[in-house]
């Protein structure tokens, strides 16, 4: 068994983790990290996980941990996974980090769209950037994977393959794309509280959402991105338009791109979020505009699954040398 330490095991994406965990047959829990919840047993917390949790207790992180553990999961607030991330790396272990400080290319990039320098510019080369369906061979050899995050997971899906192809220009990509509440995280604000988000839908972030960063790195941007807040728990829609510059059927091109993946259904109805829910699955689809010109692309994800644990457990099992889908789902929980 590989025994995996997850850090900021309190939060959704922890929860979802550890949801994972309990389906997978060769990952086992060695210890939950969370310093708000510590001391706390895990069926206080996550009462749904109970059952699957009966004697784990949250404790607080401690590297000397890492010599007990084969792989580190790390779902942690902003600017926390810089701190950590020598001391994991100097140990040889396994490395999987949802936060953005090892996912752009350049320390310039970082300080531009997150406001301030990062504190570990010298480990930048150490991580690869994780969308398996992409980058599936890099993170077969990587000891430590910045997994893609969540908006950026759907744009570049829908988009990447039709960049690759020269279907579209993307000095042109718009991306407008609506988010569940818990891509907020955990921690209570008011804009996402019950009384604001139900029944309502927001726009964001304009102009200076920092997932545009990846977008703008994957695709080749400069990107619009304008994220929304959609009075749901979980999913993400991304509906992307660019100007075309190639001939092509998009429907096409995502079809072949993704004819051999097991998480990505390519098909001309258009996705929904309720399709994915649970699941580590992406449905999308693409169309030509013959009246203006464009190219318009949708891609629909659970937030929580492909767009953060789930792809993050598929990056793990890549990393092993797994089945890449041992304990995820390609099924969403419908109604």
């Amino acid at each position: 068994m590989i025994r995996t330490t997850i850090l900021g095991a309190t939060g959704y994406v922890g929860a979802e983790l550890l949801r994972l965990i309990a389906a997978h047959g060769d990952l086992e829990v060695a210890q939950l990290c969370g310093d708000s919840e510590s001391g706390r047993p895990v069926s206080a917390v996550f009462p749904h996980l109970a059952l699957a949790y009966r004697d784990h207790e949250v404790v607080r992180w401690d590297p000397a941990m890492l010599a007990g553990c084969d792989l580190v999961f790390a779902a942690l607030p902003h600017g926390a996974s810089q701190r950590l991330a020598p001391d994991i790396l100097a140990s040889g272990t396994r490395f999987v980090d949802l936060g953005a400080e090892f996912r752009l290319d350049s320390s310039h990039d970082y300080a531009r769209w997150y406001g301030e320098p990062h504190s570990a510019p010298d480990l930048l080369d150490a991580f690869v950037y994780g969308i398996p369906e992409l980058h599936r061979s890099a993170i077969a050899g990587a000891q430590a994977v910045a997994a893609a995050g969540c908006f950026p997971t759907a744009a570049i899906l829908a988009l990447a393959p039709l960049v690759a192809a020269g279907l579209i220009d993307p000095a042109t990509i718009v991306v407008d794309a609506a988010s569940g509440v818990t891509g907020a995280g955990k921690a209570p604000r008011a804009e996402t509280h019950f009384d604001t988000v139900d029944e309502n839908f927001a726009a964001y972030g304009l102009l200076s959402h920092r997932h545009t960063a990846e977008m703008d790195m994957a695709l080749g941007g400069p990107v619009l991105f304008t994220p929304h807040l959609a009075p749901m728990n979980r999913g993400i829609l991304a509906t992307c338009y660019a100007t075309a510059c190639g001939d092509g059927d998009p429907l096409a091109i995502l079809a072949d791109a993704y004819a051999d993946e097991r998480f990505v259904h390519v098909s001309e109805t258009p996705p929904s979020t309720k399709w994915v829910m649970g699941s580590n699955g992406a449905h999308v689809t693409a169309r030509r505009c013959e009246r203006t010109g464009r190219i318009l692309a949708i891609a629909a994800i659970d937030n929580l699954g492909k767009g953060a644990a789930g792809q993050m457990i598929q990056c793990a099992n890549i990393m092993f040398g797994l089945d890449e889908a041992a304990g995820l789902s390609t099924i969403g929980v419908w109604p």
